[in-house]
């Protein structure tokens, strides 16, 4: 990702007042967390961002819905790694909706990164969450999949369009 893309988060044009984050980081670890997520992760760290990612920043206790929303609310932008199995997790469908909404209200950035898989696949997720025995209420699962194919229409980087170099 080049740094280009942003503005340093050091110089007062970038500031976020009242914020935590320049960056929350979305992603579904069993998919991308040792791989590509990582390296993500370690480059925007590197680079002087104050970046947000689940496993260091939730302290074990904490209500996990409250800190990511808090952490969402307070990030100047969002990442979100969309992956093949992204949309099997009622975590990340909740930060994307959470994300999603506040992008819609405030000036709140969004990258979409398709990683190994297409947009047109997440579109198709949307028609097909099943979450098993979980009890899930209909009305949330529609919000989901809503989210899901705004999402998926966004413009952001598909993987299968990069160049390894």
């Amino acid at each position: 990702m080049a740094t280009s893309e942003f503005q340093n988060p050091s110089s007062p044009s970038s500031s976020n007042p009242g914020g935590r984050y320049d960056i929350f980081l979305s992603f579904r670890g069993l998919d991308t967390r040792k791989r590509f997520t990582d390296h993500v992760y370690h480059v925007l760290k590197r680079e002087g961002f104050q970046t947000f990612r689940d496993d260091d920043e939730i302290d074990r206790g904490d209500v996990i819905k409250s800190e990511l929303r808090e952490a969402i609310v307070n990030s100047r932008m969002s990442v979100i790694v969309l992956s093949k199995n992204y949309a099997n997790s009622t975590a990340c469908l909740f930060e994307l909706q959470t994300i999603l909404e506040l992008y819609k209200k405030s000036d709140h950035f969004v990258l979409p990164v398709f990683y190994e898989v297409d947009p047109g696949e997440i579109k198709e997720q949307s028609k097909s969450l099943d979450f098993g025995k979980k009890e899930v209420a209909a009305e949330k699962v529609k919000g989901w999949s809503v989210a899901l194919k705004e999402i998926a229409s966004m413009a952001g980087m598909v993987s299968q369009n990069q160049y390894d170099g």
